[in-house]
């Protein structure tokens, strides 16, 4: 086959230029596109071949068009409904183009292709790209076009146009069939119609007198009149053609020796020199000795006959196509060119031969059911069958029952088969791809994704197949398996639980880890390098021909293998092993993305665990605090919480978020909470001058971040401690607002509040107090926005929720408590860090021991009261 098809360029419609529709306006062209036009309007064949044009191209679109004075839509897939059968004008149409050019028309972007750019079609953005092979019939007309299309620009590689054309000329050849049977069928019908019409002549030949009487019709069939036909055999003889004449003369013989049959077909040779076709038919009547003294029969002029089955003789001796016909006997009766070709074999050594007996193959096979349904039916039938050697290819055929038999039509479609097999494996491939990066991509744990590898793999790619990742302490471990045989998965498996004890330092498994490239060997080599046991034992009986380990790299290191096994008849094909490959790189670098994130997230934990501290235990209330980062961050934020005394003795709770949700902002945040907590431990003020002499010390150490927090400091006088109340002062820097829950469990938000500025924008800002007196019993809570915040809601919707939870939650211990609002608001996994800090005053002072004092340091508190 030409891979290097030739590519069309066609006038532009300069002057003196015909345009690509007058260059088609030639009469004989028109007729033959008309002649072909009318009985495959429609055609499940021609569909057929349209669907297998897109499939086999990847187009969104393709389009049989039969061209007269019109364009004419004779099938097609991907267009718009009720189009097949329109008419269109040969101007607006790309069809048009391409049968005008000499090859095919190539068209990467419409847009810009100066031929076609200006179409209805493309400047509508219905094409985008164009790919046309003009359809050529048997007397060398363009009768049409075969394309294919799409609306987004792409290139058309040498090996689409060959795949066309191979096509076009399949679509040729069935528009012709199609159209000859019609003719032929047609001229039957005709011709059976005159001869009812005018009459059969009729013959009565007298063997004792030797007297042959004929009708006027058979008179002048033969051309003679009533006083020049002499009514003997020698007249009939000398009209006889002298090549059929001994023939003939033969036929006679015989039925007169036997009182038998007479069917004869000869040329008469008229005065004139015209010739005739004449088909006799009679019988020889015995007399009463049982010897013949009559032949009695009829004879009609078949000339007309005879030439329409010399043009079909002459059409299906030029198609590309084979074609062969069969008698009611299954013999064949009739064989073209190029069935001759493909079936390697003479139509002398085929004529007369029984089907079954020639091609035993074909017996309980696709073809003989298929044969005998026809048959059978009177229904066409079109299949594609693979004929074992001598032929060993595959065939796409269409059988259909005539008067006499049936007729085939074929065309060899191996290299088609192969090269659908071939786009449908490329597709297989990529779905494993997809599939390989959806499963890789669906999860942070990418040792459990790549365990589920060998089940993606196989059986597009191997037929069973190992993955292994190197463990920390350097040593391999077999983490999968999988077989496309069930009843060998158990096997398998038990063959990957002990290989790895068993290989040698020269196995394929070893030398992939060390060299980083794949390795290939015979799986009986494999064997023979494992010690006897079972190892060995296993792999043999897993009936494996050849082992190909791959490696799982990463950033500069093999982070596992990939062992993938073909079985005794399973090709070796290198796409497979390139897409395993590919399959084996994704693996490692997500191996590698997990442990590098193991190592962020070990990081970032130690970060946090250094930043958590615990809170104080004063006499006077009970403080907890929680802490947990966002499910999909590298759990670390810029939350914080801190709790602690000051010199005076109050006990100061603070809450706080830095901008920002990565190391950098842990980082950032850690500064301010260490800044705070300096300031107010130092100098004893309130939450106002707290956050201002932050807000202050950013400025001067040219912080370079913005922060909310919250400041709540908890006083009690004497005499407000012998009534039972204490006073809660707090100053609030752009952050929510606590959260006070009554003694008697209702919830109350401080309504008066209005933050100040956020941290970090102006150090001159003002910042003001509030103050609120709680009783004993009184619980406040302090929280960051990941505790209510969601990205399909607002904040009003999530402080609903929080101050609902709080009400059902507020007779709990307070440690339960901020587990529990934990679970029921974000579900353990929040989209963002969360951060609390709550405080329950006593309901009655406790003593306080001779040793404490208002800076003792508190017992330390297990890591799950710390963070959740």
């Amino acid at each position: 086959m030409n891979t290097t098809p030739d590519r069309t360029v066609v006038g532009q419609g300069h002057s003196g230029e015909l345009s690509a529709a007058d260059l088609l306006s030639v009469p004989q062209r028109m007729d033959d596109a008309r002649r072909l036009r009318v009985p495959e309007i429609g055609s499940i064949a021609l569909d057929r071949l349209a669907e297998l044009a897109a499939r086999l191209l990847g187009a969104d679109a393709s389009q049989i068009s039969l061209l007269t004075d019109v364009q004419t839509i004779a099938a097609g897939v991907g267009l718009a409904p009720g189009s097949v059968g329109t008419d269109s004008p040969l101007a607006e149409s790309l069809c048009t183009v391409t049968a005008a050019g000499t090859g095919a028309l190539v068209v990467s972007d419409a847009r810009g292709d100066e031929r076609v750019r200006d179409l209805p079609p493309v400047a509508s953005g219905q094409v985008g790209s164009y790919l046309g092979i003009p359809l050529t019939g048997h007397s060398g007309q363009v009768v049409g076009a075969l394309c294919v299309f799409g609306p987004r620009p792409r290139e058309w590689s040498d090996t689409d146009v060959a795949t066309l054309r191979q096509l076009a000329q399949s679509t040729v050849t069935e528009l012709e069939l199609s159209a000859l049977l019609g003719e032929y069928e047609s001229d039957r019908v005709r011709w059976g119609l005159a001869i009812d019409a005018a009459g059969l002549g009729t013959f009565d030949w007298d063997l004792v007198t030797g007297r042959l009487a004929w009708d006027d019709q058979l008179i002048t069939m033969f051309g003679y009149d009533p006083d020049t036909f002499a009514q003997t055999i020698e007249a009939f003889s000398a009209r006889l053609h002298p090549d059929d004449l001994p023939r003939v003369s033969e036929h006679l013989q015989n039925c007169i020796d036997n009182c038998g049959e007479l069917d004869a077909e000869y040329r008469v040779v008229r005065p004139d020199g015209e010739m005739r076709w004449v088909h006799a038919r009679g019988r020889g009547l015995a007399g009463p000795d049982g010897k013949a003294v009559r032949v009695l029969g009829a004879a009609y002029d078949t000339t007309g006959e005879r030439e329409s089955a010399v043009r079909v003789t002459r059409v299906l001796e030029a198609m590309p196509a084979g074609f062969y016909s069969l008698d009611r006997n299954w013999r064949f009766t009739h064989v073209n060119a190029e069935a001759e070709r493909l079936l390697g074999r003479t139509r002398e050594d085929l004529l007369g031969k029984v089907l079954w007996d020639d091609w035993p193959a074909a017996i309980n096979s696709i073809f003989e059911d298929s044969y005998r349904t026809a048959v059978r039916t009177g229904l066409p039938v079109s299949f594609d069958a693979y004929y074992p050697a001598p032929l060993d290819g595959w065939f796409e055929l269409r059988a259909w029952p005539t008067p006499d038999g049936l007729s085939v039509y074929f065309t060899d479609v191996t290299e088609r088969r192969r090269m659908q097999e071939h786009a449908e494996r490329s597709a297989q491939r990529l779905a494993v791809l997809a599939k390989v990066s959806a499963e890789l991509a669906g999860t942070l744990d990418a040792r459990t994704a790549a365990a589920q590898l060998p089940r993606l793999v196989v059986p597009a790619l191997a037929d069973f197949a190992i993955v292994t990742v190197v463990q920390p302490d350097g040593r391999p471990r077999d983490i999968g398996s999988w077989h496309c045989d069930p009843t060998s998965r158990s096997l398998l498996e038990r063959y990957a639980a002990v290989r790895l004890d068993a290989m040698p330092a020269v196995s394929p498994v070893a030398r992939a880890l060390l060299s980083g490239e794949p390795v290939r060997e015979p799986a009986a080599r494999v064997a023979e390098m494992l010690p006897p046991g079972e190892a060995r034992e296993l792999l043999t009986v897993l009936g494996a021909e050849t082992a190909v380990v791959l490696p799982l790299r990463g950033r500069g290191r093999i982070l596992g293998l990939l062992s993938v096994y073909y079985r005794t008849g399973t090709p070796v094909l290198e796409e497979n092993l390139a897409t395993a490959q590919d399959v084996a790189d994704r693996a490692g670098l997500a191996l590698d993305n997990g442990r590098l994130y193991r190592a962020q997230q070990q990081l970032a934990e130690g970060l946090q665990r250094s930043l958590l501290t615990e809170p104080p235990e004063p006499d006077h209330a009970e403080i907890a605090v929680r802490y947990l980062p966002a499910a999909e961050a590298a759990r670390v934020g810029g939350d914080w919480y801190d709790a602690f005394l000051q010199p005076g003795g109050s006990t100061m709770l603070v809450i706080g978020d830095v901008v920002g949700h990565d190391t950098a902002a842990a980082a950032a945040m850690g500064q301010l909470r260490g800044l705070l907590r300096g300031i107010a431990t130092y100098s004893d003020a309130g939450p106002a001058e707290v956050l201002r002499g932050l807000d202050a010390s950013m400025a001067t150490l040219q912080t370079k971040t913005l922060a909310t927090a919250a400041v709540a400091r908890f006083e009690q006088t004497l005499d407000e401690r012998d009534r039972g109340v204490t006073r809660m002062r707090w100053a609030n820097a752009g952050h929510l607002p606590p959260l006070v829950i009554n003694p008697d469990g209702s919830v109350a938000e401080l309504a008066s509040w209005r933050g100040d500025l956020l941290l970090g924008v102006d150090p001159g800002a003002q910042r003001r107090e509030s103050v609120v007196t709680l009783d004993r019993g009184a619980t406040v809570l302090l929280y960051t926005d990941g505790l209510i915040e969601r990205r399909d809601d607002d904040l009003d919707a999530g402080m609903v929720r929080l101050r609902d939870a709080l009400l059902e939650l507020a007779g709990r211990p307070l440690e339960e408590m901020l587990d529990e609002l934990l679970e029921r608001l974000v579900h353990g996994r929040p989209e963002d860090d969360v951060a609390l800090v709550a405080v329950r005053l006593h309901r009655q002072d406790r003593p306080r021991p001779a040793e404490a004092g208002p800076n003792r340091v508190p017992p330390t508190v297990p890591a799950e009261r710390r963070t959740a």
